[in-house]
């Protein structure tokens, strides 16, 4: 490693034992990257200090309470250390409870003090509480060719993508050292070289609809895996909504953390800039069959038409999402067998309350939750065996992670779902 000079005061303790502890992780992390130096970092984006169930219940008779789990466990540290305020700007992510609705979502009052606990122990040390997986939505918005240190798939492939600034997936340890320090490994998308693309997309059919967006991440990720995909035939510049359903889709059936769409994307003007001058390592054709192919992929882990959990918001819901939710359920009542939860963030859910919006879902049957989601926080309602969605990406990991059915579709076809408690969403 290659270190500056102030790099090497904060790794031989100079500006005290958590920059210390903080530095030394971050070597040992470039070093297993095979970086030769760090870079300045302007934004990052984690969830320091969080106290999830395991940790709590890990750390409960370690001395220090937060900052055992700041210190050992984000940090590595072998000693206690305090947590000194953050040296750039930082912003925590989403946790794994609404403040307001922890007890619907199955947790604890401990568990939902320990929460508040660990937000107020983040805050004290200047970090911003955005509690969401779209910080993008809320007001964090790096410019572009910003170094970042940003957690969470679906922001970090809009953040490289559609903002065109520039961050690998980190963890939780490597973003709160980053928060202490302002640095991280010069490596992967960082690097200009690295942000070429790789497979070329070429789609053949009209892409239009959230649902349709979604379906097309969901194909690209498959197709890739953690590679850059390259789209071309793409007439209509995607609304925030779209993007977001599109990267969160490619980064959960790939691993996709960047992608190009040849006209729109800020680096990608034209297909010889996506590609940097590269030949495409494969060509891939996305058309009526691959759209066919892919919603049946979505939808092969379900056979019960009976739902009773209908979940929108993942990634977390934008005012315009809950507008047209309120637009479907339209004065009505969602079906007694049936459960209806929409998660955003707290900033959303604040405009939404002022819009009357809130109330319209209330008076539905429904919830309007903030902080989390049914993967995160692995909440689902008791006795839930089917679920509608329309987020592709919580179709991937919600069935799996708690043993349920789950359909996808768009979120008229979940609305109706929600009124009628029965599946009848189609491929359009």
């Amino acid at each position: 490693m290659q270190l500056t000079d102030h790099e090497r005061a904060m790794l031989d303790g100079a500006e005290g034992r958590a920059k210390q502890k903080a530095m030394e992780l971050l070597v040992r992390y470039a070093e297993a990257l095979g970086a030769e130096r760090f870079v300045d970092v302007t934004n990052v984006a984690g969830v320091p200090a969080q106290p999830t169930p395991f940790l709590a219940a890990y750390y409960k008779d370690f001395p220090g309470g937060q900052h055992a789990i700041f210190s050992h466990f984000d940090l590595d540290s072998d000693e206690l250390v305090e947590m000194p305020h953050v040296v750039t700007r930082a912003c925590h992510l989403q946790g794994g409870y609404d403040p307001d609705n922890w007890e619907l979502l199955g947790a604890s009052a401990e568990a939902a003090a320990r929460g508040r606990e660990g937000e107020r122990y983040a805050s004290e040390r200047g970090i911003e509480i955005l509690k969401t997986c779209t910080p993008y939505l809320v007001g964090n918005v790096p410019k572009r060719g910003e170094h970042c240190a940003w957690m969470e798939s679906s922001a970090v492939v809009y953040c490289n993508a559609v903002l065109g600034a520039r961050t690998n997936t980190e963890g939780r340890e490597s973003t709160s050292a980053a928060m202490l320090t302002g640095k991280i490994p010069y490596w992967g998308l960082h690097v200009d070289e690295c942000r070429r693309g790789t497979h070329r997309i070429d789609v053949e059919i009209e892409i239009d609809s959230v649902m349709d967006w979604g379906m097309l991440g969901y194909f690209v990720g498959d197709v890739v895996q953690e590679r850059i995909p390259v789209l071309t035939g793409i007439a209509k510049r995607p609304d925030l909504t779209r993007y977001k359903h599109f990267g969160a889709a490619a980064a959960s059936s790939g691993g996709v953390e960047m992608y190009h769409i040849v006209g729109i994307t800020p680096e990608a003007p034209t297909v010889e800039d996506a590609f940097g001058g590269n030949a495409p390592v494969e060509v891939f054709r996305y058309d009526a069959a691959a759209r066919r192919r892919t919603y049946e992929a979505l939808n092969a882990n379900a056979t019960d038409p009976d739902v009773d959990y209908v979940m929108l918001g993942c990634p977390h819901a934008s005012l315009e999402q809950i507008e047209e939710a309120c637009r479907l359920l339209d004065g009505r009542r969602i079906s007694p067998s049936c459960r209806l939860w929409i998660f955003t963030s707290r900033a959303v859910r604040r405009r939404a309350d002022e819009a009357g919006l809130t109330d319209v879902i209330r008076k539905a049957g429904g919830h309007l939750l903030t902080d989390t989601c049914s993967a995160i926080g692995l909440a689902v309602p008791p006795g839930t065996k089917v679920a509608a969605l329309d987020s592709a990406k919580q179709v991937h990991y919600l069935p799996a992670m708690t043993g349920i059915q789950a359909w996808f579709g768009s979120t008229a076809d979940c609305i109706d779902a929600a009124l009628t408690g029965r599946w009848r969403g189609a491929l359009r």
